[in-house]
């Protein structure tokens, strides 16, 4: 249990250290992923800081034994005033009935993936990956 919290306060420090910085659209959605998948039952979280490239949320249940994670939420920091979330899946993890997703071959551990890019402010899109979040979430049990 401590290292969740210690992942949890990890990320809540950078979340709250960009706010600080700057505001921008994609922080109250990255906080909305964070929290998604902070909330789910059985899940482990990781937090992967690479400043300049990215910033990424990897949850994982504690029973997947073959994936060492469901999703993964990135915030692609190539340019930090122009930041975007890229939220990817296993491609047999989830559905994508309006077809928003991109399908990355290979792309996910060297698996299929499908990643959903979001560069704007769109409460829609991030409505439809909290659904995405679920799905993947339950398969992975």
């Amino acid at each position: 249990m401590t290292e969740k919290k210690n992942v949890d306060a990890e990320i809540g420090s950078f979340l709250q250290k960009w706010q600080d910085e700057q505001e921008h659209p994609m922080q109250k959605w990255l906080q909305l992923f964070f929290d998604t998948v902070r909330k789910m039952e059985d899940v482990d979280l990781q937090f992967v800081a690479r400043p300049g490239v990215s910033y990424s949320i990897r949850p994982k249940r504690k029973s997947q034994k073959e994936r060492d994670l469901f999703a993964m939420i990135d915030l692609i920091d190539d340019d930090p005033a122009e930041r975007w979330l890229s939220v990817c899946f296993y491609g047999d993890m989830i559905s994508d009935p309006e077809e928003r997703g991109e399908v990355i071959p290979g792309g996910l551990a060297g698996d299929d993936g499908y990643c959903f890019d979001m560069f704007a402010d769109e409460e829609g899109l991030a409505e439809y990956l909290v659904e995405r979040l679920t799905e993947a979430w339950q398969a992975a049990a």
